[in-house]
């Protein structure tokens, strides 16, 4: 396989991809691009936003939004970006649109994978560690599995000095994990995980300076674990839901 899971899309301050812009076009390797627009409500704005950065360095993009037989449009795609925006909606329109199992199928064939954010997310095993609202219900929390990790995009870290007292992220994906067995990668603004084969790497830089790398790992019955680099390890994890606190 081959992905490139980007935990955002802008960095403040610059344009849309163009943090990562490099590595996106080495990434698509001058294929066409098929995006995904379901994460977002209005479908032509987003294609377009995509077009604008992608289209001047040579990527052509079509939304697939316009295919009157997505599925097919999915088999013949060379290269597919799900783009971000709200997770439960994304997942929910793939369920309906019957689009889980021929992206499942086409990305495990070797045609190149981009998500970022929401895109990310439903790259993982379960959609459970997204920071989204839940406005629309899919049908289950199952995503795509093509790493068997939870993701975590526009992971962020408390802040010492504030004061406000709600629950830090930490402290939310540390009650999924009293609930589940599974590996979650937190991947900070302007980071992304790519996989090419057995191989996955965290590549990028935080955008926080204090942060203190690019990318953390959580876990059950481990401390928190700051990664970089090479992170392939990661792809051997074998996550188990609704194990319950003491399992």
């Amino acid at each position: 396989m081959r992905l490139l899971l980007l935990s955002n899309s802008t960095n403040h301050g610059s344009g849309y991809l163009e943090h990562a812009m490099d590595v996106v076009l080495e990434h698509l390797g001058g294929a066409a691009l098929t995006f995904v627009p379901y994460a977002l409500a209005d479908h032509d704005a987003y294609e377009a936003k995509v077009a604008g950065a992608l289209a001047p360095r040579g990527v052509a993009v079509r939304g697939l939004h316009r295919a009157a037989d997505p599925v097919a449009a999915i088999a013949d795609a060379e290269a597919v970006f799900v783009g971000g925006g709200n997770t439960f909606r994304l997942l929910r329109t793939l369920q309906r649109l019957g689009l889980v199992a021929p992206l499942v199928e086409r990305v495990r064939a070797g045609m190149p994978y981009m998500g970022a954010s929401a895109g990310t997310n439903v790259a993982g095993a379960s959609i459970r560690t997204t920071n989204d609202m839940p406005i629309v219900e899919p049908d289950g929390f199952e995503a795509l599995g093509l790493v068997p990790l939870q993701l975590n995009p526009h992971y962020l870290d408390a802040d010492p000095t504030s004061t406000h007292q709600g629950e830090t992220r930490e402290q939310r994906l540390a009650e999924f994990l009293e609930e589940n067995d599974a590996t979650v990668l937190g991947l900070r603004e302007g980071t992304w995980l790519s996989v090419a084969g057995d191989a996955a790497a965290i590549g990028g830089t935080a955008v926080s300076l204090a942060a203190p790398g690019p990318a953390i790992v959580l876990s059950r019955d481990a401390a928190p674990r700051e990664v970089a680099g090479d992170v392939s390890w990661l792809l051997d994890q074998q996550p188990r839901f609704d194990v319950g606190a003491g399992a």
